[in-house]
This record gives structure tokens, sequence and C-alpha cells, in this order.
């Protein structure tokens, strides 16, 4: 089997390399992650004028129709200059939700200016004590007239106060943790009773705690079919779990040639530590996981598109549990391979090795992933 990438992914490749490289070095990075709003309009914009942010995208609504391949290649590069502005919120879950479940009228709404870079999105599913449970949602709606009114609280949404408009899950019926009775909404971020408390996480992206306290969106703002949205929501969240399982590639390449440099130039004793055989040992077995957590990702990229919903949850979760443990192999090796200078903030392998640990948490961290295997049989 061919896993070499065509000439478009290639090109693909190389103009966000050449990017990062020279937009985004790590003092630009920090000054992003200290500004007011956490990421940069600036480099956004850049973005969608490099055709990143409509790469996966319907052709019908100005994007280039892409997959989970190309999704890879894009967030290989993420994660190997440590980007912080939203592309997996917003260009992978918030649109990727709306281009699967939208009308026409929505998708026409929303999506064009989303590939431009003139609309953020984000998916605010997760509540307080799911456990990554994809099913549990107490956040209700409940029809009044014409409209809907949405009561609830959301956690850890991802860019929750930046995005313009929020994918919003909530029951319409059943019980809290019944697969049936799930449906989305389009709620504008300025709606009236929608409450956001905007805040860092360890990585320097920004996460929100939603409060919605009788939101009223009208008919035409439901998203997809109501009470059966949970499909949708596991199809969109596979496909960002492959995603981080490509930005954690990325995120490790960097650090293990840190790394490597670092014990090459650090000396001890009259010699580069490098030449000491323990570290060398240290330095191969990250090279190991690196390589593995390569074919893990591909894989579950090729396998993210999949039709069949069980193929494609026993893959991404096998290499979601995957990236999840060597990613804390990885970071810890170079923090100790760096000594006291691996946990300072002034040096960018901490802050590659804090957004590895986070990755492992977002959409289900390695024990989820790996249970979540095993029942699938």
């Amino acid at each position: 089997m061919d896993f070499s990438f065509s000439e478009e992914q290639q090109l693909l490749r190389d103009a966000l390399e050449r990017f990062v490289a020279r937009e985004y070095a790590f003092e630009k990075r920090c000054a992003i992650v200290r500004s007011a709003e956490g990421f940069s309009r600036e480099v956004w914009g850049q973005l969608g004028e490099m055709g990143l942010l409509g790469l996966t995208i319907p052709q019908q609504h100005d994007g280039f129709g892409g997959t989970a391949v190309d999704t890879l290649i894009a967030m290989q590069a993420i994660g190997n200059g440590l980007v912080v502005e939203p592309y997996l919120a917003s260009a992978v879950l918030g649109a990727g939700v709306v281009a699967r479940a939208g009308t026409d009228a929505q998708c026409e709404r929303l999506l064009p200016a989303a590939a431009r870079g003139e609309q953020l999105l984000t998916l605010a599913h997760s509540e307080a004590g799911a456990r990554y449970e994809r099913a549990h949602v107490a956040t209700r709606a409940r029809r009044d007239g014409g409209r809907f009114v949405l009561d609830g609280r959301k956690a850890v949404v991802p860019w929750g106060a930046q995005a313009d408009t929020l994918v919003v899950s909530a029951r319409t019926a059943g019980d809290v943790r019944d697969a049936e009775g799930i449906s989305l909404f389009l709620v504008d971020r300025a709606a009236k009773g929608l409450s956001v408390r905007d805040y860092r996480t360890i990585d320097g992206q920004r996460a929100a705690e939603l409060a919605l306290d009788a939101v009223t969106v009208d008919a035409d703002a439901a998203l997809g079919p109501l009470d059966h949205a949970l499909p949708i929501v596991e199809r969109v969240a596979d496909i960002g779990a492959a995603a981080l399982c490509a930005e954690a590639v990325g995120v490790m390449e960097t650090l293990h040639a840190q790394t490597l440099d670092y014990i090459k130039t650090r000396q001890q004793f009259g010699q580069p530590i490098g030449r000491f055989q323990v570290l060398q040992h240290r330095a191969v077995d990250m090279f190991i996981h690196l390589e593995q957590s390569r074919s893990m990702a591909l894989l579950a990229a090729v396998k993210a598109d999949a039709d069949d919903a069980a193929e494609r949850a026993r893959t991404v979760s096998a290499a979601k549990a995957h990236l999840g443990r060597s990613g804390r192999l990885v970071s810890q090796a170079a923090i100790q391979l760096h000594g006291g200078m691996g946990v300072t903030d002034e040096l960018p392998a901490s802050h590659y090795a804090k957004r590895l640990t986070m990755i492992d948490f977002q959409l289900g961290d390695a024990d989820f992933h790996v249970d979540r295997f095993i029942a699938l049989g």
C-alpha cells in the first residue's frame, strides 16, 4: 500500500512548514498567547488566505472538500510550530458539524465566511461530570411556540469566548445519558441569556464555561435532525481526535529535534552529554515512540472518514490511546534530558510538553479510549 502524499498534499505540507518557520517564531507565539484574545487575527487571516481554513469545507461552500488525511498534514504543521490559533475548534469541529448537519441556507451563511476566516465556530458539547461520554447531555431545549429555549451548562468549550457562533448540543427528549433525544442548535455568541467565562489553559490556548439561562433561538437555528444528533457529534469528534493525533506527532517531532540538539551541545565533564550511552538510549526511546505514533496517526486519518462507525471508532480510539501514552513518555523524557531547564517557561520544550499533556485530555484521554476500544469488541 502506498502511504506517500500526493503532489498537492506535499505542496500543502511544504507551504505550511515554510509559514511556521518564517512567520511563527517562538517569541511571536508567546506574545500572541499573552494577547487579549489569545490568538492572532492577522495569523488567522493568513491561514484563510492560504486556504487552510477551507481545507475540508465542501467545494460548493467555497472550500476544497479535503479529507482527514489533508487535515493530518495541516495538524502536523500546527503541532510543529505549536500554533495556538483555533484551527481544531473552528475548521475541524465547528465547521465539520455544520457541513454534515446544516441546511443549504445554514451552510451558505456560515461556511464560506469560516473558510475566509471571517466566522469563528466552535462545538459546545462537553459538560461537567460527563467524563468524555458523548451521550451525556443535561442541557435542555424546549419548544416555545416557533422557537427553542435553552437552559444548561457547558464545560471546557474550546475558544468559546472568541467564537462568533456556537454549535450547542441540548436534550430535546429523554434522560441525561440517553443516546436518543440530543439536538444541535446554532447560538450567537452575543445571544441574550448566554454567559461566558473565558480562561487560559495550561498549554496557552483558551477555553470557556458557558451558562445558558433561557437562551432563545429561532426554529431555523436547529442544526440537523431533532433528537438524532449524537451520530453526527460522534463522527466529528472522531475526526477531531484523529486530527489531535496528527498534531501530537508534529509536537513530538519538534520536541525530539530540540532535545537531540540540546544533548549534542550541552557539555558535561568536558564532553557533550549526548555521548553518554544512557542518554542515547532515552533519545532512541523517544524516536521509537515518535515513529510508532506517526503510523497510528496516519491510520486514524485514513479511517476517520470511513462510513463504518464501528471501524472508525475502534481505529481512532486505538490511535488516541497510543498517542496519549507515547506523548507522555516523549514529553517526560525531553524534560529530563533538558535537566532543570526543561520546566522553565523560557524554554520551548516545556510548552511542547504542556501541549502534549492537553492533547491527551482533549476529546477523551488514553484510559477512556482504551475502554472504548475494548467495548467495541
